[in-house]
């Protein structure tokens, strides 16, 4: 996740990265802290325990998580690092993932399931693990709730919006589901303060304060990270997780120019480019070794601003450019899908 003006960052030319993994088993320990917190009332036992009250009898209804069935929605970092951890107390996992393929599945040692209900339906606990898009709004909803068991715990350390509140409230109350929240819509912004949440008062509700990541462990490591990134930047330019690029732009053409590495050769193939009114979408230039011969590839959009010279003249001007040896197009119809990729060369 990133926090910040990233399109802001975008307008201005700055680089955006961020540190993935690197608090992914803090949100892990705490998500199963919170399934063995609801399945042993621990909260509030200490809060019996500190008044005086004594409830032995009270508090030795658990079920016990080992042999349970696990449910993960989502099965990114954070939801692989939950899978190490239930494994260890010794539950079945099953998950859904638009990323998980039958391969990763068997070697994590997970159930690959269809959809997030079967998810749902089959499972004593659900975890939710899935980024927080306009896709995975409200994901946890009323027919969610409805395929969970009766009884069963829900955990949610993800991002508010992913639950629809209504519906988990509906599901507090006619199921028997129980609910371990480290988010939740509406909280405060403000480190500390006071905030009237109307799911917070629920009593089948734990909830922590958007604490997942927060641990000494996870925030070193991220510094880590952060400062190895600045420094590869500061040596080779390069951005490691940079999160504001953009993406290869469907219809987009592929010049590739070989050519003898002499002063001017790149900047007659680019005259060449504005002439034509294509705009350049990204470029690099890579010098073989002996720095006599050099090959460049750049992308750009044809006919960006209206009417052009035909392509082939374009490129047969780039042919006789003085030094270059050689220069042909490959033009990328983008269908949606890698798969789907078309290429035809000129």
């Amino acid at each position: 996740r990133v926090h910040g003006d990233v399109k802001g960052a975008s307008r201005r030319c700055i680089y955006v990265a961020n540190c993935p993994g690197k608090n992914s088993a803090a949100v892990a320990e705490l998500a199963i802290g919170l399934m063995l917190s609801l399945d042993r009332q621990i909260p509030s036992n200490v809060i019996d325990a500190r008044a005086g009250r004594w409830e032995k009898a009270k508090y030795s209804d658990a079920q016990g998580l080992k042999s349970k069935t696990l449910g993960l929605v989502g099965l990114g970092n954070i939801g692989k690092e939950v899978v190490k951890r239930a494994k260890g107390l010794e539950m079945n996992v099953v998950a859904w993932s638009r990323s998980l393929t039958p391969e990763i599945a068997t070697s994590l040692g997970v159930t690959l399931l269809n959809s997030p209900l079967e998810v749902a339906a089959q499972s004593d606990i659900v975890s939710l693990h899935v980024a927080a898009n306009a896709d995975t709004k409200h994901l946890a909803n009323k027919g969610f709730f409805e395929a969970m068991k009766p009884k069963s715990l829900f955990i949610n350390t993800t991002r508010g919006n992913v639950v629809d509140e209504s519906a988990l409230r509906w599901a507090l109350d006619n199921k028997g589901i129980r609910a371990g929240l480290d988010v939740f819509e509406g909280e405060p912004a403000a480190k500390s303060g006071d905030y009237q949440i109307e799911i917070a008062k629920h009593p089948s509700v734990y909830i922590t304060h958007h604490i997942g990541a927060s641990t000494d462990q996870a925030q070193d490591e991220t510094a880590m990270e952060a400062a190895r990134i600045i420094n590869v930047f500061a040596s080779t330019s390069v951005v490691d997780n940079c999160v504001n690029i953009q993406k290869t732009i469907p219809g987009t053409c592929l010049l590739t120019v070989r050519h003898l590495d002499k002063v001017g050769v790149l900047a007659a193939v680019l005259n060449e480019l504005r002439r034509a009114n294509y705009n350049v979408q990204q470029m690099e230039n890579i010098v073989f070794q002996g720095s006599e011969a050099a090959c460049a590839r750049i992308r750009y959009l044809p006919e960006a601003y209206g009417s052009s010279p035909r392509e082939g003249d374009v490129i047969r001007n780039i042919q006789g450019i003085e030094f270059v040896l050689s220069a042909y197009v490959t033009v990328e119809y983008d269908m949606g899908e890698p798969s789907n990729k078309k290429q035809k060369t000129q």
